[in-house]
């Protein structure tokens, strides 16, 4: 019989769930239902209330406010480094993105009613919880800073390096098209930004897969937003980096495709329906008016 590799049994391939305590991860393990998704699946609605938080530990899921009209716009991006509905942890009971799988790959899930027991447990845990906090709160300042300020080369630049960090391979499943619709640019802009640093031999662009070949150039050609953010995400998260070998890349066989490794302990997750979004709330504001309960408080003072 076939058996999913360890890395995708693992929990502690998350960063937030590697921070903590080897006791606390089998604590938790009951609560943690592995589970696989699709490029493209949509995991929860702005809007609609939490059922579950998602772990990922080898795809890579983007945090997306869409307007009326249907336009959208990445605000955030969630990897092995955090956490999916991270507002449920802090006292909220929807979601105010959507979250779209960008990367297919495996993950955990945990039910609304395991993350209030944590929230009332008030332990380790949570105080993890509200590190990345902390640090989403950064990236979504700073993603809209980026996409105020600077040129469609250095948003696709640090794009590409926040995909990068989240990735066990150099090579990146990634449309130019897609791109645009993160960046809510144009394609004709990416089209010409990838051209750019393909001539200068950062990337290599082939049928929807990025190849980085210089990641200090590319670093370079970006601009501070990226830096600022990974310091952030390093000072509140240092002690959670994943604990076995990555996925390997390899398991990708193009954009739009699923890990081919078997995943027998790794189900696949019940797709939420595409529905027209709501008018989006700020995640950050959601963020700070969770931090005003006073358990939450405490608990970042513990912290």
């Amino acid at each position: 019989m076939n058996s999913a590799p360890r890395f995708l049994n693992d929990p502690r391939q998350n960063r937030l769930l590697a921070a903590l305590s080897d006791a606390e991860v089998e604590r938790l393990r009951p609560a943690l239902e592995p589970v696989h998704w699709r490029t493209g699946q949509v995991l929860t609605e702005s809007g609609a209330p939490f059922t579950h938080v998602y772990f990922p530990t080898t795809a890579i899921v983007s945090l997306l406010y869409v307007n009326q009209d249907g336009g959208s716009t990445e605000v955030a991006v969630v990897g092995n480094d955090g956490v999916v509905g991270v507002t449920l942890f802090m006292g909220g009971n929807v979601t105010p993105s959507q979250t779209v799988v960008q990367t297919s790959g495996c993950g955990f899930r945990m039910r609304e009613e395991a993350v209030r027991g944590e929230i009332d447990r008030a332990g380790p845990v949570l105080q993890v919880m509200l590190r990345y906090a902390q640090a989403m709160i950064a990236q979504v300042a700073q993603t809209a800073l980026c996409n105020r300020y600077h040129s469609i080369d250095q948003q696709l630049a640090r794009r590409l390096l926040l995909a990068l960090d989240r990735s066990p391979s150099d090579d990146l499943a990634m449309t130019q098209e897609a791109l645009a619709h993160l960046l809510g640019v144009r394609r004709e802009g990416v089209t010409a930004a990838a051209l750019k640093l393909q001539t200068a031999g950062v990337i290599r662009y082939s049928r929807g897969h990025i190849a980085v070949l210089d990641r200090a150039r590319l670093e370079h050609h970006s601009c501070e937003c990226y830096g600022g953010v990974r310091k952030e995400y390093d000072r509140l998260l240092s002690v959670g980096t994943p604990r076995t070998t990555a996925a390997p890349r390899q398991a990708l066989v193009g954009a739009g495709t699923s890990i081919e490794t078997p995943l027998n302990s790794c189900r696949p997750a019940t797709p939420v329906r595409l529905t027209k979004a709501t008018a989006p709330v700020s995640d950050g504001l959601a963020l700070w008016s969770a931090l005003g309960r006073q358990r939450v408080a405490d608990a970042v003072a513990l912290g």
